[in-house]
């Protein structure tokens, strides 16, 4: 409970506020291996996710076979709670375990049932809300970082909002080389390319997926 209590999901709830609750609205954990499919593109959800250990990683894969990722959710975040919050809404993304994880699992509609019991429930719906927010900013970033029409104004876009963030010109990403593709719309081969050219013009090094950024890269 410790863990969960310092949460974004649960902030303001004390570790007695949560064990009442997760007997009140039945509280659920499962185990899953990396690459475990957690919720499937088509199926309808009333649950939310709270990832205590591990990630998982929201992408969309067209007919074609085309992936796009979405994001990744790390310890401590949620997923899935767009659709969970809106009744018989078929999902249009996977939520796949992006390495072992361990997913407390929370039913929607009993959270957003009034309860005399639970008097910390308000909070959660509360902290729901201001997560959903930020994921729409999260979402809304990606969207500029997809406009540029070069490669290199997609990853200055990104590499200049991962500064930002971490405060730091050493950054580093939650993507391989090939989820980095996917989230910014790219062919594998060319984003590496286009890296590697960045490298030599002196404005980024990178190791796997730690970057420093050593200079204006617009």
């Amino acid at each position: 409970m410790n863990f969960i209590s310092k949460t974004t999901l649960f902030q303001g709830c004390s570790e007695e506020d949560i064990r009442n609750m997760s007997k009140h609205l039945k509280f659920r954990r499962d185990r899953y291996k990396k690459g475990h499919v957690i919720f499937g593109m088509g199926g309808v959800v009333t649950d939310i996710g709270l990832i205590l250990s591990g990630s998982v990683r929201v992408e969309h894969t067209d007919l074609w076979g085309n992936t796009n990722i979405l994001g990744i959710a790390a310890a401590g975040e949620v997923f899935a709670e767009s659709y969970a919050c809106i009744p018989n809404e078929p999902m249009m993304v996977d939520v796949i375990a992006n390495e072992d994880c361990d997913i407390l699992f929370i039913n929607v509609p009993r959270l957003l049932t009034p309860c005399s019991v639970c008097s910390s429930q308000n909070k959660v719906i509360h902290n729901l809300v201001m997560i959903s927010a930020g994921k729409n900013l999260q979402l809304s970033r990606r969207s500029l970082h997809t406009s540029p029409k070069t490669i290199r104004g997609r990853l200055s876009s990104y590499f200049s909002q991962q500064v930002s963030a971490q405060g730091s010109n050493k950054i580093v990403i939650p993507f391989d080389r090939q989820q980095l593709a996917d989230y910014l719309n790219l062919d594998r081969s060319a984003l590496s390319k286009e890296l590697g050219k960045m490298q030599n013009d002196g404005l980024i090094e990178y190791h796997k997926n730690t970057f420093v950024i050593k200079t204006d890269i617009q």
